[in-house]
């Protein structure tokens, strides 16, 4: 596959990144070399990257636990503890291995110690491979709001092998793929037409679909990076998808859910707020919803629930002035910025989702 190039970076895929990255570890001399990984990919993805680095350099494997509940800034200082033990300079080399929350994290550790050192982008999952790891945001959550400190700050690199996926469990393939439906209802109605019937996706040639999620994300950064404008496109089902993620993440009697989970929450919500807006008509509407609560189990809403999450969207990072903005869709594959939707539009959006 022809790699794509990022704002001063290249995506490369399969192959062809090993064969970038060993070439980048000859052409730069680094001190020494760290992989950032959780407790899940030391066990199953790192078996597979080392053999493929051809290099002499000393290599220094650090690993933090797994889970969206340890992306903090207490695991940031952990980690630059043992950069700083482990001899870490401004020309060491980064190399974050996992997903979402590795690269996240690890993104913001690298640009962030000694002023920020070099550092590539190896996702694991499928949401990592079309999202996170692309696009130069790098950050952490505060308690249980989702990414409020965090850097855009692009890597050297991002390599996208989809062998990794083999490792990825399907709630976790899911979870990547409310991400590639969002690029298809934001950007391309072709592509979202794809994956109306599941059963027809031959699931053999997804690197093909991967591909062009990451097209489309970087096709819209490219023009905005950062996000002063279109890219708010991309938060397509994230502003009431992260107030959801946030409050059953914060809340012990929930069961934590995925970040696509959440999204695909999100996104049914957002386009019933499209459809009151009269920005999609109840067809388009109507396939939406019936396409993604086919894949996705409906998360449960009691009527206590829906006032605290509200509560959580005057965090949103898209928020300006107090006000609460959207992105939301202006017909299958396009998209209007900057919405003002009211609370008691949200509340009907929620009932419609349960019923």
């Amino acid at each position: 596959m022809q790699s794509i190039q990022a704002n001063s970076y290249p995506i490369h895929f399969n192959e062809k990144g090993y064969e970038a990255i060993n070439l980048h570890l000859k052409e730069n001399k680094y001190s020494n070399l760290f992989i950032i990984v959780d407790s899940n990919t030391n066990e199953f993805c790192l078996p597979h990257f080392l053999p493929v680095l051809e290099t002499d350099l000393i290599i220094e494997i650090i690993e933090f636990d797994c889970g969206e509940e340890n992306k903090n800034i207490e695991t940031c200082v952990q980690i630059w503890k043992v950069l700083t033990e482990l001899g870490a300079d401004r020309k060491s080399l980064i190399i974050n291995l996992g997903g979402g929350v590795v690269t996240d994290l690890g993104g913001f550790v690298a640009s962030t110690f000694k002023r920020g050192v070099d550092f590539i982008h190896v996702p694991t999952t499928l949401l990592a491979m079309v999202d996170a790891s692309v696009g130069g945001k790098n950050g952490v959550d505060l308690g249980n709001l989702k990414n409020q400190i965090g850097v855009i700050n692009v890597p050297k690199m991002v390599l996208i092998d989809t062998q990794y996926l083999e490792t990825v469990p399907q709630n976790e393939m899911r979870s990547g793929l409310a991400e590639m439906l969002k690029h298809g209802l934001i950007y391309d109605k072709e592509y979202w037409e794809q994956f109306l019937d599941l059963k027809t996706i031959d699931f053999a040639d997804f690197d093909v679909l991967i591909y062009r999620s990451v097209e489309i994300k970087n096709e819209i950064v490219l023009q905005d990076p950062t996000e002063k404008n279109i890219r708010k496109a991309l938060n397509f089902g994230h502003t009431l998808g992260h107030a959801i993620e946030s409050y059953f993440l914060e809340n012990d009697n929930k069961t934590t859910l995925l970040h696509g989970e959440a999204i695909a929450v999100g996104m049914i919500l957002e386009s019933y707020l499209s459809l009151h807006k009269k920005l999609i008509n109840i067809e388009e509407y109507s396939q939406i919803k019936s396409s993604i609560k086919a894949i996705y189990t409906d998360i449960v809403f009691e009527e206590n629930d829906i006032k605290p999450i509200l509560e959580l969207l005057i965090h949103d990072k898209k928020n300006e002035y107090g006000n609460i903005q959207f992105a939301l869709i202006e017909g299958i594959g396009k998209i209007k910025i900057n919405q003002m939707v009211e609370n008691e539009l949200i509340l009907k959006a929620f009932q419609d989702y349960k019923s």
